[in-house]
């Protein structure tokens, strides 16, 4: 049986999802909780390969299961055997053919920013503190200038395997919430560390800097990459 899971975690204690030796990943943690629940499992998919640091909302994992409890009773049992960094907060049976990543039509990522001038424990991990002076206004000029399809090589690391840097940006606006300023984006897919480095480009740079990064320039044109603990993996739709 083919499983659609949707998954939580709270990225500071661990190197990223994908599995490594030796290394606590979610990948990791939730192969192990499946191996504890089902007698057997297989193939899996994920939605987004999130890097150290990086949380999540509503990241999305396919997987192939042999017996185990009913899909009513999944997410319970497999949050009994996962830590308290991480849980599933959904299960489903998906179609034969259901893949996280290839039949997602779009990822939303959410990056926040710290707006105090007094730096908070509780936000420490959770999001990039930055008290010095921001233009909220040349902010929002900058994402709108986002939208729709462009060429996105600037915005991802010169050593990549990606081979297509196009992507599509359905939504890009920035939130202010309380002491908080928020960079909401919606995409066909991204590159690797592409939001990261949208981030700090549109924190450094002024809107048209930004506009003449978006038909393929290098990466050594455009700003720095913020910190990945104020990254989360919003949602995927399919």
């Amino acid at each position: 049986m083919r499983l659609k899971l949707t998954v939580q975690y709270d990225g500071t204690g661990f190197r990223g999802w994908a599995a490594q030796p030796e290394l606590r990943t979610v990948e990791g943690e939730l192969r192990a909780a499946l191996a504890a629940v089902f007698p057997s499992h297989g193939w899996l998919a994920v939605a987004g390969r999130t890097d150290t640091g990086v949380h999540a909302l509503g990241n999305v994992v396919s997987v192939e299961v042999e017996g185990g409890p009913p899909v009513a009773r999944v997410t319970e049992a497999l949050n009994a055997a996962l830590a308290d960094d991480v849980a599933v907060v959904a299960a489903e049976a998906a179609a034969s053919d259901f893949h996280a990543r290839h039949s997602a039509k779009s990822r939303s990522y959410r990056y926040r920013i710290w707006r105090r001038r007094e730096p908070s424990p509780f936000e420490q991990t959770r999001a990039w503190w930055y008290p010095r002076p921001l233009d909220e206004e040349r902010l929002a000029q900058a994402a709108q200038l986002l939208l729709g399809g462009h060429d996105f090589r600037a915005f991802t690391p010169t050593e990549t395997q990606h081979e297509i840097f196009r992507r599509n940006v359905l939504g890009a606006e920035w939130q202010r919430r309380g002491d908080a300023l928020e960079f909401e984006i919606t995409a066909d897919s991204f590159l690797r560390h592409m939001v990261r480095t949208l981030v700090g480009t549109m924190v450094e740079l002024p809107p048209d800097r930004i506009a003449a990064l978006l038909d393929g320039r290098s990466r050594s044109d455009a700003g720095s990459t913020a910190p990945p603990w104020g990254l989360y993996l919003e949602r995927v739709e399919y």
